[in-house]
């Protein structure tokens, strides 16, 4: 399957293929080209794809937590000459990408914390107050690959690369939510070892989970609560209380805004949001999307020289995106990036305050952040 120019001004064209396992593969193209593309098969004998595991709920905090046993034994920090994300460029060295060459690709995870395949309901017959029946961990995986070079980052790829990466993350949030057993769909990119990263190439995920995470569903309820306390929307209302402000905005773009949160938890941390109110990535426009692009990039940038003689800090960015369901007026669109690095060689580690009570304790001040993030810029 091929098709062009998924999002209106976007040039470039989409591929979908299948792997040996029946996974699907797609590649987007920066530019469509004529004739096939993407055709070379996968030739690698491999077992079925993998099922989902289990969700089962915590009854002391409410939270359902995913059991995904066979993730154990996944790929941990190949060379480069057994990269899975690299193009398969010696028959000998066949990775997750078929095909020798790519600008970016897109493909279910082989080890999967949640799966479209699934077996049937788990056993009944625990006692009740263990909670409700476990479920099968329905959902999806998608691995974004930003690149064929294995050495790149994200901060280096021309424009024209990064807002394919745009258009990859919207695509694969519209299909996954069109899914009616999909609660939520998270688009995030973690880097550095410190952050637990076990593979070097440059990537990122998409998780469309079959409940509402913690986070979110937190984030629903404070919105709630706002809404019926004054009428407004929370993330729209704390968007424009922080543009007003202005002490910890560190970004002002025609379609998008950065600040640092008020109550910022962690030694780098800023929010990107769109100033128009949309759910997710998939409901931008074009020249939304166009913009994203030129941010995000600048914001990852800062966030690599926020600390002197750093090169590359660990990061985590992630896209929080409405709920699929009954509260998806409730959630709005925007990014929350941060990083764990609190001084050059120096972690913030989550220990006993944050761990074990979830009552988190920031060494710095949001304040200062943004000072050192407008200091940084391009």
């Amino acid at each position: 399957m091929q098709s062009e120019g998924a999002g209106q001004g976007w040039p470039g064209r989409v591929t979908e293929r299948t792997l040996a396992d029946g996974r699907p593969v797609l590649y987007f193209d920066d530019r469509a080209t004529p004739g096939e593309v993407h055709a070379a098969p996968d030739t690698r004998a491999l077992p079925e794809a993998p099922h989902a595991g289990e969700v089962r709920f915590d009854v002391l905090t409410g939270e359902w937590v995913t059991i995904a046993g066979h993730r154990m034994n996944r790929t941990f920090l190949p060379s480069q000459a057994d990269c899975p994300l690299c193009p398969t460029r010696d028959p000998a060295h066949p990775s997750e990408v078929p095909d020798s060459d790519y600008d970016v690709a897109v493909f279910a995870n082989r080890f999967p914390s949640l799966a479209p395949l699934t077996v049937g309901p788990a056993a009944e017959g625990r006692p009740a107050t263990l909670g409700p029946p476990d479920r099968p961990a329905h959902g999806h995986c998608d691995v974004v690959v930003f690149s064929s070079d294995h050495a790149a980052s994200v901060v280096e790829l021309p424009a024209e690369r990064m807002r394919t990466v745009v258009e990859a993350w919207a695509q694969r949030t519209a299909t996954h939510s069109a899914d009616p057993r999909v609660a939520q769909v998270f688009v995030f990119e973690n880097r550095g070892q410190e952050i637990g990263v076990t593979l070097t190439h440059p990537h990122g995920q998409v998780y469309a989970y079959p409940f509402v995470p913690p986070r979110s569903a937190q984030l629903v309820e404070q919105a709630r609560k706002h809404r019926r306390a004054t009428g407004g929307d929370l993330l729209r209302d704390v968007l424009a209380a922080e543009r007003a402000e202005g002490r910890r905005v560190v970004l002002r773009g025609e379609h998008f805004t950065a600040y640092v949160p008020r109550a910022a938890r962690w030694p780098v941390e800023v929010h990107l949001a769109p100033h128009r109110d949309v759910p997710d990535l998939a409901a931008l426009g074009d020249a939304e999307r166009a913009e994203l692009a030129v941010v995000y990039q600048e914001l990852l940038r800062r966030v690599d020289r926020f600390h002197p003689g750093v090169e590359q800090a660990p990061y985590i960015a992630g896209w929080h995106q409405a709920p699929t369901g009954p509260d998806r007026e409730l959630g709005r669109l925007h990014l929350q990036l941060f990083s764990l690095l609190r001084a050059p060689g120096k972690l913030k580690y989550l220990a006993g305050s944050e761990s074990g009570m979830g009552a988190w304790i920031n060494d710095t001040t949001p304040e200062r952040i943004a000072d050192r993030l407008r200091e940084v810029a391009s």
